[in-house]
């Protein structure tokens, strides 16, 4: 074999000792980084404990002096001669009390001075420095904190310098006689921490007040002062030199390198714990020079070390690569040029100048040789049986038999009807799902049609011989079960031959699944608790029936003190009574559309009735109603309702007037004590409360239309630090001279008119869009839901439909509803809240705490935040009883793992008793008044 011409050869030895030789010095690289990299994490996490030892070290330093200055102070304090002069006002005898121990405490004790004050907290007397005590170091307030506390207390001031000061207040005679002072210098401290490190260590202060001072060792880059320092022949120099390269904010509580000539420092700044903003002293710092020349010499001579063993290694194995590879590309060459012989069929040149290797460990190359014989011999027999290629055939035609046997395998088990039928209809081969689901035998459906057994309803089966198709059928079972199939159709291939055309058609039994399709329809327009018509039925209902030529009535019913039956016997009582109601509705009204409208409303839609058989209607039900109790546990509920009566067109034109009349009618039986049903007359229709009420309803359609709401933003503050932490979104609603509404003005309509359902999905959609615009901002949003909001079973896929389309994270938005719309219908609330976490939103249970059973519900709601109602709040100062329930929700919330929100705080006396009490969050007047979004100030992360 030649080269081709034009292609560069490399012999494949060469290549591996290439290939290899780069794997080799990208792993000794590697060795090498990693044994660098595993070194200077290790000397940085030595580093950063011995630097945290020196804090510790600093701090237990100070508080050691601070403890023996106390009780040095506290032993000149008890000194019988010192509180008599002081009673006295003598500073003479003061003085000679105190001077025999001065030289031991200024020698031994290291104080640099003793003040006495009297109990106006005078100075009496001075010993030692103190007479040069700035001002700032020492104030009236403290000392007289310390009488009036009657304990030693302590502090730490930097000003021109750093020093210790502690007062202890000098009884005599069972009074406040006055304070004595001691104080000292950090200049021990800063030799010990010298002592201790093995690093330079030095005092400093920092503040852009120091310029106007003359210092010897101040350091201008810094704005800094160094009072002590150790080493100061050698040391002062190289602080100098710090500070000129590297700024203070790099060190402080930091640690920088700073490299000069051949070594290598670390420098770091540690705190000072203080009193500077009680006194107006400055910052003060320890600062630590280290030289880790040595450690980091030694880092580099180790990765150098490690890199040059690797690449010792390299060598040697590329050198013993090479003399394992040599010989064995020898014999592969041979073998190369011998293989040619094999397509020249000299079988016996080649056998004869190959034999195979004897050896006891065998290698590719011996194989490759063995298998270069073995393939001379095996062509040479395959020319000598040439014949026996008919065994190929017949293997041939047993693999098809086998993928016979496959597809008939297929064809009897699956679950499907597979029919081949021609066009005339006879059917011609069925499957064993074909047998079962009829329950005939193959040879009884062979004598029968495709369409007198599969498919009676079917038409036009003859265009599907053409090109295929679906269709769908009823198919009666063996059973007399009728069953919906789906039949898919695909003509054979039969050879051209057009007088006898096949259809294979398969059948999917859909049963099931139409089944479910049905019950979801349903579901869509029932309520689920008592599986009467829902409000979005009955509106869809009410727009199909009241056209300009009908007439008929509305029957709006609600359940009176149907709230005391969850509040004293639990929500599932309240359940059984919806349900039990709405079954005697249900057979009152039959014929009529009859609807749960939300909580404990229904509605009940007479079409093409008359004035009297609403009437009639509406007594048989008030009637009925009020003979029906409900025992439980011996309290008997009764079941009584207020029903107003609502005539189309004389009341109302359309949907909503009609809906907002008849909740007026209902409200108005609820004030008649005789009957429990009113009919709205013309007179009362003509009222004002009438006008207002159409008023409204078109009022809140118009803005639904043409975007007339705005929204609003109050601030929720953190009470421990003020921190906003999310906004409540509030509506307002523009009327026609641009001034804005509260809710207080248009929500009542809106529920009783049904619009409110409509709000709520505008407030949703316009909030998560607002949030999608805040960016970067730490900021969450509270929004309000009404409670027929929670009976929408759409609500959540509206929910996820908006977060998509915003792009806006479901963490970030909390939907706040009140504990009356939570409890009036437990069971569907706490369905739909549910739904609304999983979406990853939050919910807040707001105005909790005016129903009687709040606590009962509140471990079985799903709420993140508890919202204190307001009326509690605001009396908290002036009422006791305010404070005990504030305090037990609290106390309660936090026992469940829920936040609390305290509302209503409008002035300052209200925060000491939140504090007090523990409540996370608060939002008032008196900290953020609602704004507009865009004079809102959403602060950022």
């Amino acid at each position: 074999m030649h080269n081709r011409k034009g292609v560069f050869r490399v012999s494949l030895k060469w290549r591996a000792l290439a290939f290899t030789s780069l794997l080799l010095l990208a792993l000794a690289s590697l060795v090498a980084w990693v044994s660098n990299h595993a070194l200077v994490k290790q000397f940085s996490q030595s580093q950063k404990t011995f630097y945290d030892r020196q804090r510790y070290e600093v701090s237990l330093t100070l508080q050691s002096s601070a403890d023996t200055m106390r009780q040095i102070a506290s032993l000149l304090a008890s000194s019988p001669d010192l509180s008599h002069a002081l009673l006295e006002g003598d500073s003479s005898d003061i003085e000679s009390a105190l001077s025999p121990q001065w030289p031991t405490l200024q020698l031994d004790a290291g104080l640099d001075d003793v003040s006495v004050y009297n109990s106006d907290t005078k100075r009496i007397i001075t010993l030692g420095q103190g007479q040069d005590v700035n001002r700032a170091t020492v104030d009236a307030k403290w000392l007289r904190e310390v009488i009036k506390e009657e304990k030693p207390m302590r502090r730490l001031v930097c000003y021109l310098e750093c020093r210790q000061y502690v007062a202890v207040p000098i009884l005599a005679e069972g009074t406040d006689a006055g304070v004595i002072m001691v104080s000292r210098s950090l200049a021990d401290v800063t030799r010990y921490m010298q002592r201790s490190s093995g690093s330079e260590v030095a005092l400093l202060v920092t503040s852009p007040e120091l310029t106007s001072f003359d210092r010897d060792r101040f350091l201008g880059s810094w704005n800094a002062n160094l009072i002590a320092l150790t080493h100061e022949d050698t040391s002062w120099p190289l602080f100098k030199s710090i500070a000129g390269e590297i700024a203070f904010s790099d060190v402080d509580g930091k640690v920088a390198r700073y490299s000069e000539g051949d070594k290598v420092f670390e420098v770091t700044a540690i705190a000072i714990d203080r009193d500077n903003q009680q006194t107006g002293g400055r910052p003060g710092y320890f600062l630590l020079v280290s030289d880790v020349t040595s450690q980091i010499s030694s880092i580099s001579s180790t990765t150098r070390m490690v890199l040059l063993i690797a690449l010792l290694g390299w060598l040697a194995s590329e050198v013993i690569l090479f003399i394992m590879l040599k010989n064995r590309m020898d014999r592969l060459r041979l073998i190369s040029r011998k293989l040619p012989l094999l397509a020249q069929r000299r079988y016996d040149v080649m056998r004869d100048s190959m034999s195979p290797t004897k050896a006891f460990f065998l290698d590719e190359l011996d194989v490759l040789e063995g298998t270069a014989i073995e393939l001379e011999t095996k062509l040479e027999d395959m020319e000598r049986e040439i014949g026996l290629r008919g065994v190929e055939l017949e293997n041939r035609v047993k693999e098809l038999a086998r993928e016979r046997d496959f597809v008939s395998g297929l064809f009897n088990t699956a679950q499907v009807l597979i029919v081949i039928h021609n066009r005339n209809g006879h059917i011609t081969l069925t499957n064993r799902f074909c047998e079962w689901l009829t329950g005939q035998s193959g040879e009884q459906l062979s004598d029968n049609k495709f369409q007198d057994v599969f498919a009676a309803d079917l038409v036009n089966i003859d265009e599907f011989f053409d090109g295929g198709g679906q269709q769908e059928s009823k198919l009666v079972s063996g059973n007399g079960e009728v069953r919906t199939i789906v039949w898919y159709h695909t003509p054979l291939d039969t050879e051209g031959r057009s007088d006898y055309q096949e259809l294979i058609s398969v059948g999917v039994d859909i049963t099931e699944r139409k089944l479910a399709e049905t019950r979801l329809l349903w579901l869509a327009s029932r309520d689920s608790l008592t599986e009467l018509y829902n409000r979005r039925f009955f509106e869809e209902a009410l727009s199909r029936a009241v056209t300009p030529s009908s007439f008929g009535a509305v029957l709006y019913l609600d359940l009176d003190r149907f709230k005391e039956v969850n509040e004293t016997s639990g929500h599932q009582s309240g359940d059984q009574l919806l349900r039990s109601v709405a079954t005697d509705l249900s057979e009152l009204g039959q014929g009529n559309v009859v609807a749960r409208l939300g909580g404990d409303e229904f509605a009940i839609l007479l079409e093409h009735a008359s004035q009297q058989s609403a009437i009639d209607m509406a007594q048989q039900i008030a009637n009925h109603l009020e003979q029906k109790t409900l025992h439980v546990e011996g309290r008997i509920h009764r079941a009584s309702a207020s029903i107003g009566i609502a005539i189309y067109p004389d009341n109302g034109a359309f949907p909503d007037e009609l809906m907002a009349n008849a909740d007026y009618a209902m409200y108005l039986a609820k004030d008649d004590a005789v009957q429990r049903w009113h009919l709205l007359s013309p007179e009362q229709q003509g009222r004002e409360e009438i006008k207002q009420r159409v008023y409204w309803v078109e009022m809140i359609r118009n803005a639904l239309l043409n975007d007339d709401f705005e929204l609003m933003v109050q601030p929720i503050f953190r009470l421990v630090d003020f921190d906003v932490q999310h906004y409540e979104v509030l509506l307002r609603l523009k009327d026609a001279n641009g001034k804005s509404l509260s809710p207080g003005t248009f929500i009542p309509i809106a529920e009783q008119s049904g619009q409110i359902v409509a709000i709520d999905r505008w407030v949703l959609s316009n909030g998560i869009r607002l949030m999608s615009t805040l960016g970067d901002t730490t900021a969450n949003l509270a929004i309000n839901l009404s409670g027929q909001s929670l009976h929408d079973g759409d609500l959540t896929d509206f929910m996820k439909h908006e977060f998509v389309r915003h792009a806006v994270d479901p963490a970030r938005i909390i939907i706040e509803v009140t504990e009356t719309a939570a409890v009036t219908d437990f069971a569907s609330a706490r369905g739909v809240l549910e739904s609304v976490r999983a979406l990853g939103c939050k919910v807040a249970l707001d105005d909790f705490g005016v129903g009687f059973s709040s606590f009962h519900y509140l471990g079985q709601f799903p709420a993140d935040y508890i919202k204190v109602d307001g009326s509690f709040i605001q009396k908290l100062p002036e009422s006791e009883e305010s404070q005990l329930i504030v305090k037990a929700i609290v106390d309660i919330a936090k026992g469940m793992g829920k936040k609390t929100v305290a509302e209503f705080v409008d002035r300052s006396e209200l925060l000491p008793y939140l504090l007090g009490y523990g409540v996370d969050y608060v939002q008032g007047f008196y900290l953020g008044k609602p704004s507009a979004v865009a004079d809102a100030k959403f602060y950022k992360v």
